[in-house]
């Protein structure tokens, strides 16, 4: 009895230890568990950690995320279905294992199979016999001759939304998915879903922080132009760079016509549409204006206010727009516009927002180009009276301030003169003759030739003129083409006595035009010279009393019609032009009678 006893507890002792045994080798799995689990948020997290590196690539990042699912599940194949904006279908971002290059990129109806029944139920869902399952459809399988045999999906939720789903197909080893399986898959779904959304945040908040940088460069840019045609070039190019699409407008408002008309355009189709105008109220571009408030079109073929009439007569499809009110003291001025969002993408409210701030910027540089362009008439238009007023001391002057100026920028088309250049050169030959002023009346007013010493006298004009006009700091720049309009390429010339390239370059180009109109203008005491022998003269002369350059590309400008019909024509006489006599009465040939 006592031996039956023994017997007994030592199988209870037996089965204790077997029991501990279980208990231990379920223990060391549960750990082993948590530590693949362990392993695979630390994984996880350095792979969030590298988004903010710049170099970091999202497909790349789902890519290794999706091997994981696979390795973690022990499955053949595994695909990650993201939700496009329309909701309305499931495109396969990342694809792995058999027909991965094949499905890669297509895209589903968002209710098909049974990806779409996870979107609709808005939960995981198990076929272990796909062929049994109603929620089955065969279509993607046969497309990529590939048999599945049982799969496993789970919603795929980023910010509380479903933005698409987990799928992993075919259990290794012909065996079904366990409850396991399903847990490893929503916790590798919900940790797959923060690397998105962690990566989604921190790619905007850098695609943020380059636009707001690129516009701080751009507004920069914009403000560094008075040229009012600079000024709205650069918008463009500013909208296109910021919101990286295929062109843009501008359109200005023509208060008299009440219309806006493209004043600038950018891309392929640019110079063909800058004629265009709208209506105020027509088009979306009108809408705008009339409105004061900013939109964006997504899809132009489905807006009823699209003007096609621009595509129509531009060439230029136009796909998708974003367009804001310039704004200039609270009153609309123009509207900016950017057309056909690069890379297959749409314009959102947050580019829409980026151009509303360009637009501010705009509307400021816009503004002081325009108050600058102003300034800059009504000082030009100041310098005019003077010399006008100047002129009206002397009968035999009319015309001859404003035909130099002609001739001076006609010649200057053809060299090498920047913007800034043309504008001081108008400027210098409209005053090229304001030391007249200090000249007496009987020298003048004197309607014959002038004596030696009336003509020294007359000789002082350049440096009356600079005498009166140095205080003006805002003239510095024109003052050098005034004062040595009267010097020669070979020295000869005064106040100074300046040779060549000692002499400013828009002397030179007064030089020329001012003797040309000497020439062929009359004279109380002679007709004035025909165009052609005006022009051997200035041949002649080239390289001894005129740069050889300025000569060149006046007489190219006469060729092309640019001269002569800004030439007096049967008028009274337009300057005192005289010979220098010598002190014997006779005519010194020695140089082209030129304007004194």
């Amino acid at each position: 009895m006592a031996g039956g006893k023994k017997k007994v507890s030592a199988a209870k002792a037996r089965a204790g230890g077997a029991g501990d045994l279980g208990k231990v080798r379920a223990e060391l799995e549960r750990v082993r568990a948590k530590c693949e689990k362990l392993s695979r948020k630390e994984k996880l997290y350095k792979e969030i950690t590298s988004i903010t590196s710049k170099k970091f690539n999202l497909d790349a990042f789902l890519d290794r995320l999706m091997e994981s699912v696979m390795e973690a599940t022990e499955t053949e194949s595994a695909s990650l279905l993201l939700l496009d904006e329309s909701g309305l279908e499931l495109e396969f971002k990342v694809v792995k294992g058999p027909g991965a290059k094949k499905l890669s990129g297509s895209r589903i109806p968002a209710d098909e199979g049974i990806a779409g029944k996870v979107i609709i139920e808005r939960k995981a869902h198990c076929a272990n016999d796909v062929a049994k399952d109603p929620a089955w459809s065969p279509r993607v399988a046969k497309s990529i001759g590939h048999k599945t045999m049982n799969i496993l999906a789970a919603p795929l939720r980023i910010g509380g939304k479903i933005a698409g789903v987990v799928e992993i197909i075919n259990k290794k080893g012909g065996q079904e998915f366990t409850s396991q399986d399903l847990a490893i898959l929503k916790t590798l779904t919900a940790e797959t879903a923060l690397g998105i959304e962690t990566a989604n945040l921190l790619l905007e908040a850098r695609r943020r922080a380059d636009q707001f940088a690129t516009l701080a460069k751009l507004s920069a840019i914009l403000n560094s132009s008075l040229n009012q045609k600079e000024v709205r070039k650069r918008a463009m190019e500013a909208a296109v760079e910021l919101l990286h699409c295929e062109t843009g407008s501008l359109y200005l408002i023509d208060k008299e016509k009440g219309e806006l008309y493209f004043e600038v355009a950018l891309g392929e189709k640019g110079e063909a549409v800058k004629e265009i105008r709208l209506k105020i109220g027509e088009g979306v571009a009108g809408w705008v204006a009339k409105k004061g408030k900013s939109d964006f079109v997504p899809d132009t073929s489905r807006d009823p206010r699209w003007a096609s009439k621009v595509d129509k007569k531009s060439k230029f499809k136009t796909r998708n727009m974003v367009t804001v009110p310039v704004k200039a003291k609270g009153e609309v001025i123009g509207v900016l516009q950017a057309l056909n969002k690069l890379d297959g993408q749409k314009f959102d409210k947050a580019d829409l927002k980026l151009l509303e701030t360009l637009a501010d910027q705009v509307a400021i540089a816009l503004e002081n180009a325009r108050l600058y362009a102003e300034q800059k008439v009504m000082f030009m238009e100041t310098a005019e009276a003077l010399a006008t007023a100047i002129e009206k001391r002397d009968p035999y002057t009319g015309g001859h301030t404003k035909r130099v100026r002609d001739f001076s920028m006609a010649t200057a088309k053809y060299m090498d003169l920047d913007d800034e250049q043309m504008e001081w050169l108008e400027l210098a030959a409209i005053l090229h003759d304001a030391g007249k002023i200090g000249v007496d009346d009987e020298i003048l007013r004197k309607p014959g030739r002038l004596t030696d010493e009336e003509f020294e006298k007359m000789k002082a004009h350049p440096g009356y003129g600079f005498e009166i006009l140095r205080h003006v700091t805002q003239l510095a720049r024109a003052i050098p083409g005034m004062k040595y309009h009267h010097e020669r390429y070979d020295g000869k010339g005064y106040p100074d006595g300046l040779a060549d390239g000692e002499i400013p370059l828009l002397a030179r180009i007064i030089t020329v035009a001012d003797t040309w109109d000497a020439m062929t203008s009359d004279r109380p005491y002679r007709k004035g010279l025909p165009h052609k022998v005006a022009n051997d003269e200035l041949i002649k002369f080239s390289g001894i009393q005129f740069d050889p350059d300025v000569v060149k590309a006046f007489l190219k400008a006469y060729k092309e019609g640019e001269i002569a019909p800004l030439a007096q024509s049967g008028a009274p006489a337009a300057a005192l032009k005289v010979e220098k006599k010598s002190k014997t009465g006779k005519k010194n040939n020695k140089e082209v009678s030129g304007s004194i």
